[in-house]
């Protein structure tokens, strides 16, 4: 056998067994719907809201996998950050007011209800209350 055919045959046998795996992770991979269910749970934080992001309407930041927003009107909204379609954390739109996936284009709406798939599930939302400069943030 010569070097050429050597390595010919190690190329074949190399791809015989990585195109399955390759091709059954393309084929699943846009088709994953978790529905939610890598949403965080026993969700209770408090957050300081005097500096940072949050200080501002408009801002967000995601903390312990819960994307915290403060509106423009000045409430504060908390739902899960993962998209429900593959995970990919969602963005807040503050002109919107809703929450964006930068990977597919689903939409949520500011209570995390999908407006526009391909997530068909919605995103889990959790309560907020405000006491001075703390934010809680629970389930």
């Amino acid at each position: 056998m010569t070097r050429k055919e050597f390595f010919a045959s190690v190329g074949i046998g190399a791809a015989a067994i990585i195109i399955p795996a390759c091709i059954g992770g393309i084929a699943t991979s846009c088709s994953k719907d978790d529905n939610g269910s890598n949403a965080p749970t026993n969700v209770d934080f408090t957050l300081d809201i005097s500096t940072g992001t949050l200080a501002y309407n408009g801002g967000h930041l995601v903390h312990g996998g819960v994307l915290v927003a403060r509106t423009m009107s000045g409430t504060f909204i908390a739902v899960s950050a993962g998209c429900t379609h593959q995970g990919t954390t969602v963005n807040f739109s503050s002109a919107g007011n809703n929450f964006i996936c930068p990977n597919h284009g689903a939409v949520f709406n500011s209570s995390g209800v999908v407006t526009q798939g391909p997530a068909s599930s919605n995103l889990a939302q959790y309560n907020t209350t405000l006491n001075g400069n703390s934010l809680r943030v629970f389930s």
